[in-house]
């Protein structure tokens, strides 16, 4: 039985980031929802800080005092920013675990088996702190937990693709969040774009009704124009964001697919290369 009177390698609690920072940190690398929000707060504060000490420059005249529009698609694109910056973060945590080897130490040629299933626990616990917060390592003690009550190596094989296919299904559930930030934004765009188009031609209508005089009515059309100047320059901005948000959500996760590959590979080279079930008599 894994006792605790040791330091592992590896703390999850002090290097995990949402841990660090006094959260709950999510598991793998689900995020917690609350801290993201925070952040993206401070982060949006911190914007529009710096565009206020610039107020001539077109970009602060474009996000500030413009309805509440452009507020809110800088907010959602910081937000954004934030989601993918921590599941970075968490992710390069989780790799960590590739280059560590669960066999014990300096057994070159250690064979896996149901006797010798509590020495890759132990091991494990001396690698970290919380296996079950590991993807990896979770994984590993998922199916040698069940490595007693099996009977052929294949077992081992479907338990360790079955977790596979629930950690994968856990990472697209994880984007969910940031899949419903990326659509809001151009929708935000474009909402931005009608208000500007209603705002500006009720100017002009209200105009044109109020006086027949010719003259007030190239005033009016300048103003109605440079309405939809703004107008326009809202649906841009969403559309730049969300392009922007979405190439990197790409990368991101590109990155966690293919970490999620360099555990099946690891768990084949690891777990089911070094298995060997005794008789059952020896068991």
């Amino acid at each position: 039985m894994h006792t605790e009177s040791h330091v592992s390698q590896l703390s999850w609690d002090a290097s995990d980031i949402e841990q660090r920072l006094l959260f709950k940190g999510g598991r793998f690398t689900q995020i917690n929802t609350l801290l993201s929000f925070l952040l993206a707060v401070a982060l949006t504060g911190i914007v529009y800080g710096i565009l206020l000490l610039i107020p001539d420059v077109a970009i602060s005249q474009k996000l500030i005092g413009q309805g509440v529009i452009p507020y809110s698609i800088v907010f959602f694109t910081a937000w954004s920013v934030v989601i993918l910056g921590i599941k970075r973060m968490k992710l390069g945590l989780q790799r960590r675990c590739l280059a560590m080897d669960i066999a014990p130490e300096g057994d070159t040629g250690f064979v896996l088996s149901p006797t010798t299933v509590e020495l890759v626990t132990n091991r494990m616990f001396l690698l970290v702190d919380k296996p079950e917060q590991f993807l990896l390592f979770n994984r590993i003690s998922t199916a040698l937990s069940n490595l007693k009550n099996i009977g052929r190596v294949s077992d081992v094989d479907e338990i360790l693709r079955s977790e596979a296919e629930t950690d994968e299904a856990a990472m697209d559930a994880s984007y969910v969040l940031l899949s419903g930030l990326i659509w809001a934004i151009p929708i935000l765009g474009f909402i931005g774009t009608v208000l500007g188009l209603s705002i500006a031609i009720g100017r002009f209508g209200s105009v044109i009704g109020a006086s027949g005089d010719t003259s007030q009515i190239l005033p009016a059309l300048q103003e109605v124009t440079g309405g939809l100047g703004l107008a326009f320059d809202t649906t841009l901005e969403a559309l730049v964001a969300a392009l922007v948000i979405q190439m990197m959500t790409i990368f991101v996760r590109k990155s966690e697919q293919e970490f999620l590959l360099e555990c099946t590979r690891y768990c084949t080279k690891n777990i089911v290369n070094r298995l060997r079930l005794l008789p059952y008599g020896d068991q």
